[in-house]
């Protein structure tokens, strides 16, 4: 059996490291925005080179903070993708604003660029492109858009932790960056977590208020804020693994070319295009025989998955919204993509038994 993810291999490479660190955090009992919590948030800002990271309880929250900081809200329109996980809709929502979508690239999977122009109105104010699979959107581009237009860029990095796009990371790009610790992610830990990163002291100092139920000194509450803090524990686990980013992008990419060798004749691989860093969150492929591949791979236990078999502008919870719209590509999209197992400590030999599947259903 090979799974999508190898979380129980990784802890025992890490046990006992954890293990001492948990048992120190317990003697200390801080539980709450701890010396962890804190150590973590600047070792992360280090590592992606922003000035902030504010952390969260989850990727989720982190998109929900991240608008409220940038001052999105009731009536405005936030342009984003319909191929991506809800939660990117969902905080576009929470906020009071409308999600627009637009369609995306046929190669990167990501927002194509050419379409947002075409989708601003008056009541636009943000863009949030998501740098799907780990694969960073073309930021140069979209950037450029939203000077032009006065608009606010928000980075959903929930799948590109140490990604990188012309030498700058992901989520220091826009006024703000928005990261998922969700287990299975690159940089996952064991339960929810999030953070947010900005170079803008304003906003690292909003979404500090925000997250601790609009608070900066010990019951003084200067806004309507959230309980959302990153647990000291979870902290504990994103300190050690965050040592190991480097090679465990690398492990990703290592296995993720080798996939695009053995498979160039057979599906149509993931794009890389030179200008970013591809860090694999998942290794998506294209294949017109997408399901009987995925059948074959499920029969051999061998693990796969279809993200996302239904994109969000065709979800029952925005049928109104957008009931006459039609993207194209991503529809396309969803009917042939499928997603292999890949993470740092996915073996030369694995690789090759998934390709000798997928030969075999094809």
């Amino acid at each position: 059996m090979i799974p999508m993810v190898d979380l129980k291999g990784q802890y025992q490479t890490l046990k006992d490291e954890i293990q001492a660190a948990m048992a120190e955090t317990f003697d200390n009992t801080h539980f709450i925005l701890g010396p962890n919590v804190q150590a973590f948030e600047q070792e992360a800002a280090d590592y992606l080179g922003v000035r902030h990271a504010v952390s969260c309880a989850s990727g989720t929250d982190a998109l929900h903070l991240a608008l409220l900081a940038a001052g999105i809200g009731k009536g405005d329109e936030v342009i984003t993708t319909a191929f991506t996980f809800i939660a990117t809709a969902e905080a576009i929502d929470y906020v009071g604003a409308t999600p627009v979508f637009v369609d995306i690239e046929a190669d990167t999977f990501n927002i194509d660029p050419s379409k947002i122009e075409a989708a601003i109105t008056d009541k636009t104010t943000a863009i949030i492109p998501v740098h799907l699979f780990g694969q960073p959107a073309d930021m140069d581009a979209i950037m450029a858009i939203a000077e032009k237009h006065k608009l606010k860029v928000i980075e959903d990095c929930a799948q590109s932790f140490g990604a990188a796009i012309n030498g700058r990371m992901t989520g220091g790009i826009g006024i703000a960056g928005c990261h998922s610790f969700f287990p299975s992610k690159n940089l996952g830990c064991y339960g929810d977590g999030g953070m947010v990163t900005t170079n803008d002291d304003d906003v690292a100092a909003q979404l500090k208020k925000l997250r601790n139920h609009g608070s900066s000194e010990r019951y003084h509450h200067d806004i309507i804020g959230y309980n959302s803090r990153l647990d000291e524990i979870q902290a504990v686990i994103l300190r050690i693994k965050l040592k190991r980013m480097k090679s465990y992008n690398e492990g990703r990419r290592r296995a993720a070319h080798q996939y695009s060798t053995l498979l160039k004749d057979l599906v149509t691989p993931p794009h890389e295009d030179g200008k970013g860093e591809h860090v694999y969150h998942q290794y998506t492929l294209l294949s017109d025989r997408r399901d009987a591949i995925m059948q074959k791979l499920l029969d051999s236990q061998i693990g796969c998955a279809i993200y996302y078999p239904i994109p969000l502008h065709k979800q029952k919870v925005f049928a109104d919204l957008c009931a006459n719209l039609s993207l194209p590509v991503t529809e396309d999209v969803v009917k042939h993509c499928l997603s292999l197992p890949v993470f740092p400590e996915l073996g030369d030999e694995q690789v090759k038994e998934i390709v000798k599947v997928i030969e075999s259903a094809l």
